[in-house]
């Protein structure tokens, strides 16, 4: 297979000559014009008469096939020079014509022709963003790997400004972003970035001297730290110098080559090649033995590096002119050498080149570097700065400020609009970008500043998060940048959340003069859980009390200033959810459930609360939880699959049945732009995807995309060509007797069983194909269907099998389903009318619900009868007793599936007419709940008084509800696991005057049945007042095993590729401590398999700090 070729150097020899004879006689003329020229535009053109003889007349006619249109007509006897201005005809498309001269005497005649291009007009267009730089999760179109993540079809601006927004996700690739816009054939590019940034509070500036002489004992340099609103710094600042080291090139053997006939060269040996600056004390050697070809310039004007050589011909035609003339002019000869050609390959090599023209020269002095012996070379170029050349200029980049205003005003006739806006309470500095649009063209304003600023200020410092029953000291820290001093009194909120103790020897009145700061401390014990905000004001307040000899003032305005920040507060141990579930279709009676909720021994005292949540619609839960159907992470591919895939699930049913309302679709649509986005991140080159987007591609997941992805280009833009690589590379991985070939690894090993693994495989893959409409006939379904029916009278697995009798049912092969769907039901576990399925009797909840949604799916793919509907009714009341408290179930997959098999049951059930009432007795409350076509799809709960005692449910109407009470408290880490084994070991480094530092050692082990674990996740809660040290984060990532980490709500969560048997693992994580905090209770962390929850291990640690 040939490879690209690549041309090494390309360089052109330019012979010139530019005479006009002294000798010529006669008139002489010129005629200037661009050689392309816009359509019903204004257009210039100058011509000049040179040395008449006699009367001449001159005439410059634009000549097309349908209209001549005559420019210039002169008479002149005398030199002249005249431009005249002209107005471009109109044309459909380009269109080529011609410039006529024509310069006519008694005695002279002279007549030329010029080709020129006309273009149809086009309106200018411009690109905006808000904001050069976005966060991954904020407003901002091809990503950093060229996908292209969203796209806006046949707009119309009508004459004005088009403005568009797209949601970027928050697992958005950092990197470079296009915005691209087509207008005809026309392309505007305009990009952004995206990055993750801290928006600073200050910017720190180094001024230091660009040269130092040698001789010099010291060296000055000048540091500058101000707020972003203009005020100092007060602090200390390090600055270190440091020399850079020397680099050297290095070159091989190179074979005699022939270049271009009759030049030849020997290159024996280079080292060097590159300038070296002599450094006193530093010992250098530079080896050059090089021989190069030497050529004599035959023309007596050689051009280096830095010197422009110009001519009148190329001076015209770089600036896009023609000219038609009698001057006698030669046009350069230009004459082509090569280089030796490379094929591109893994390997590089770089050159360095100056661009110069090259005048009266046919050859040159060649020095050539071999390449490498190894074979194929890739090519990689830069330029290197002249003698000439000044000094590269050092941009750096120091502050972005996010957006505040984005907004269009119509100014009207008069040109001038005054509009009222409030700033926000940000102190900083704003710049201010505006143009304006109007008939009579584009303006851009000059740049403008906007000091957010008030006389003093109040900020309040405390952690992120902090567990109950912990305290710590709440500052509040009072800025004065007036130039009087202030009488300040700082008071804080009272709430019935939290306890504030003053702090001895703080007076929480005093004064604060000019630029002066003080903090102010209160001990917070805050014994409310959940989201606590803490407010304090400070205040400006006369006084008879002189500061420093001075009168305190009292500012006219900003008198007042008060801050909220909130704190998150969170119970001891670990939190445990309980779900009781009910489906309740009355059909006109009556109906009655009763349960009792229990709490077990061990539970953490004021954690336990408990909800009763009411819904029209089985999937209402879901629909309110789009983006949190788990509380588990979403670090790879497979999840976010799975919080995109419901969605489209979702849509559908509600698009089938009408109920699709613009809110919903706004927030769906949102979802499903955002998990799309983010799936790119995990998309291969050749089409195929995997868990963290690097190594072997994989089947499972990619078949997972492609489904997913084929459904919802329904709904958002999908690049149809993101979807055919994928469908390519999968029918690739197809062998001879129609099964799939794995690549990459099942997501759950409890899927494993009698039936090879292929077979499973290539039922889901013959799924997902089936599920975009493609024919059972087609050539890669057939042979996977006949792959499939070889293994169909193997029930080993009940997850093949119930696989399997979705894939026939999809596929219309009623025989072989119904022979499935009759084994299956002789399995089926039935008791108490619900229905469902294990792969064994032992097997957790997870599994169970993926085969029982499998078996649903494929009893209603068939145009089910009211006897199957009967049946599946039985299923589904057992499917949403498994539902969680967010509406998902146990783990990705699973909820994937079973809510897919839900939306197909509630779309072949669905009723637009109907009622219920639902009444909930507790043991010392009744809540009534109404649920009719209005709002069904409403969540409706309420916080329950009691949370243990027996409860009651009455359902009376016509509708069917879904009703759910939820338990949710803590207990303390359970003490053994049969799973995993989890141990933690805490060293703490601390020293008088520092804050200590917590190194965490941990040694995981599995100790299950398997031979190894699915994914696992470590979740690791941060003590209070601690955040993770970065650099320990990053050698984190780098561990055995370690595929992703992630700090969120204020944890680390650690995703393991997956754990062997009985094989300890170590990893280690430092912490360091921002904010002191008394009291400390223990962080919890907590270990289990990703897609078998049950399998899980926990415990605690914590950190005694020394008296």
């Amino acid at each position: 297979m040939a490879r690209p070729r690549i041309q090494m150097w390309t360089w052109t020899l330019c012979a010139l000559w530019v005479c006009v004879s002294q000798a010529l006689t006669g008139p002489q003329y010129m005629v200037t014009f661009p050689a392309v020229l816009e359509a019903e535009s204004e257009t210039k053109l100058c011509a000049s008469l040179m040395q008449p003889n006699e009367t001449l007349h001159m005439t410059v006619t634009l000549m097309s096939n349908h209209l001549n249109k005559t420019l210039l007509q002169r008479t002149a006897k005398e030199d002249f020079h005249d431009c005249v201005h002209f107005m471009t005809p109109a044309v459909a498309n380009e269109e080529l014509q011609n410039v006529e001269v024509k310069v006519q005497g008694n005695t002279f005649y002279s007549r030329e022709s010029k080709k020129v291009l006309i273009k149809a007009h086009r309106p200018m267009s411009f690109v905006q963003t808000d904001k050069p730089i976005y966060l991954p999760g904020q407003k901002g179109k091809h990503d950093p790997n060229n996908n292209r993540v969203g796209q806006w079809l046949n707009e119309t601006s009508n004459g004005k400004v088009l403005v568009r927004a797209y949601h970027l996700n928050s697992e958005a690739r950092e990197g470079t972003y296009k915005v691209i816009v087509s207008i005809g054939e026309d392309k505007i590019e305009h990009s952004f970035t995206v990055e993750k940034y801290v928006l600073p509070k200050f910017e720190a500036t180094l001024n230091v001297s660009e040269e130092v002489s040698i001789g010099s004992q010291e060296i000055s340099a000048t540091v500058c730290a101000k707020y972003t609103y203009g005020q100092p710094v007060p602090g200390s600042a390090t600055v270190k110098m440091c020399r850079p080291l020397y680099r050297y090139l290095y070159g091989s053997d190179l074979e005699d080559e022939e270049l271009t006939p009759p030049c030849t060269t020997e290159i024996k040996q280079i080292f060097g090649l590159l300038p070296v600056k002599k450094a006193t004390y530093i010992p250098y050697q530079v080896e050059d033995s090089t021989e190069c070809l030497h050529v004599r310039p035959k023309r007596s004007i050689m051009p280096y590096p830095g010197r422009d050589i110009d001519d009148a011909h190329t001076v015209l035609k770089n600036v896009g002119l023609k000219m038609a003339t009698n001057l006698l002019i030669q046009i350069p000869t230009c004459l082509q050498y090569r280089g030796r050609e490379y094929h591109h390959n893994q390997y590089g090599i770089h050159y360095r080149y100056n661009t110069y023209p090259m005048a009266g020269m046919d050859t040159v002095r060649l020095a050539m570097a071999p390449a490498g012996p190894a074979g194929p070379v890739g090519m990689g170029y830069g330029k290197t700065a002249s003698q000439d050349d000044p000094s590269p200029i050092q941009t750096v980049r120091t502050f972005f400020p996010e957006t505040w205003i984005w907004d269009l005003v119509d100014v009207g006739s008069s040109g001038t609009k005054n509009v009222s806006l409030t700033v926000p309470d940000t102190i900083t500095t704003w710049e201010t970008e505006t143009f304006c649009l109007s008939h009579e063209g584009f303006g851009l304003a000059p740049r403008k500043e906007v000091t957010v600023f008030q006389p003093f200020f109040l900020d309040l410092t405390l952690p992120y998060s902090i567990v109950r029953g912990e305290e710590f000291e709440l500052k509040a820290t009072v800025f004065n940048y007036q130039s009087s001093c202030i009488m300040i009194q700082v008071t804080p909120a009272l709430s019935s959340d939290y306890t504030l103790t003053p702090l001895s020897g703080n007076q929480y009145t005093s004064c604060l003069c000019g630029n002066e700061r003080k903090t102010l401390s209160w001990t917070m014990n805050p014994t409310a859980l959940g989201v606590v905000n803490v407010t304090a004001t400070a205040e400006a307040v006369t006084s008879a009390v002189s500061c420093n000899n001075e009168v305190v003032q009292v500012p006219d305005r900003g008198r007042i200033d008060k801050v909220t920040k909130s704190l998150i507060v969170k119970a001891e141990g670990v939190e445990k959810t309980d779900t009781h579930n009910w489906l309740l279709c009355p059909k006109g009676a009556t109906l009655k459930e009763e349960t009792e909720l229990q709490l077990p021994a061990d539970v953490i005292e004021g954690s336990a609360r408990a909800v009763v949540s009411v819904l029209g619609d089985i999937l209402g839960r879901a629909l309110k939880n789009l983006d949190g159907l788990l509380r588990m992470p979403y670090g790879c591919g497979e999840q976010n699959m799975a919080l995109l895939a419901p969605n489209i699930y979702i849509l559908q049913y509600l698009k089938n049945t009408e109920q699709l309302t613009p809110a919903i679709k706004e927030k769906a649509f949102n979802f499903l732009s955002s998990g799309y986005q983010r799936q790119l991140n995990y998309k291969h080159q050749d089409g195929a995807f995997s868990t963290f987007g690097a190594g072997t591609g994989n089947t499972w997941l990619t078949a997972f995309v492609l489904r997913s992805f084929a459904k919802a280009k329904s709904f958002i833009y999908i690049d149809p060509k993101k979807i055919k690589e994928s469908r390519t590379w999968l029918e690739a991985k197809q062998r001879e007797n129609g099964c799939f070939q794995q690549s990459g690894k099942l997501f759950n090993n409890r899927m494993k069983g009698g039936v090879s693994d292929e077979v499973t495989l290539t039922a889901y893959i013959t799924a997902a194909f089936l599920e975009m409409n493609v024919s059972a006939k087609n050539p890669v379904v057939k042979q996977s269907l006949s792959c499939l029916k070889e293994s169909v009278s193997d029930f080993s697995n009940t997850y093949t099998t119930a696989l399997m009798a979705y894939v026939f049912s999809l596929a219309g092969d009623m025989e072989t389903r119904a022979l499935l769907l009759n084994h299956l039901d002789t399995v089926a576990i039935k008791r108490g009318g619900f229905f469902h399925w294990s792969h064994k009797s032992a097997e957790t909840a997870s599994l169970s619900v993926e085969i029982t949604s499998y078996v649903l799916m494929a009893k209603l793919s068939a145009s089910p009868s009211i006897d199957e509907l009967g049946y599946a009714s039985s299923i589904v009341r057992w499917l949403t007793r498994q539902q969680n408290y967010y509406g998902g179930f146990s783990s990705t997959q699973d909820t994937v599936v079973a809510l897919q098999a839900l939306a197909l049951y509630a779309t072949l059930v669905y009723s637009p007419q109907g009622s219920s009432t639902v009444k909930v007795q507790a043991p010392s409350e009744q809540l009534t709940f109404n649920v009719n076509q209005d709002n069904k799809l409403l969540y409706q709960e309420r916080i329950l008084q009691d949370v243990t005692g027996k409860f009651s449910l009455e359902v009376q109407g016509t509708a069917c509800t879904s009703v759910q009470i939820t338990q949710l408290y803590n207990v303390p880490p359970p003490a053994t696991s049969s799973a995993f084994s989890l141990e933690i070991v805490v060293e703490v480094n601390s020293t008088r005057g520092t804050r200590p530092k917590v190194t965490l050692k941990f040694k995981v082990q599995y100790n299950g049945k398997e031979s190894n674990t699915n994914m696992v996740i470590l979740d690791i809660q941060i003590l209070s007042g601690f955040v993770p040290d970065s650099e320990s984060l990053r050698r984190l990532k780098g561990a055995v095993l370690v595929d992703r980490v992630e700090e969120k709500d204020g944890g680390v969560q650690v995703y393991l590729q997956e754990l062997p048997q009985a094989i300890p693992i170590f990893y280690t994580l430092e912490l360091r401590q921002e904010i002191p905090v008394q009291n400390l209770k223990p962080a919890v962390v907590k270990i289990y398999d990703y897609y078998q929850p049950s399998d899980h291990a926990e415990t605690d640690y914590i950190y005694h700090a020394k008296a």
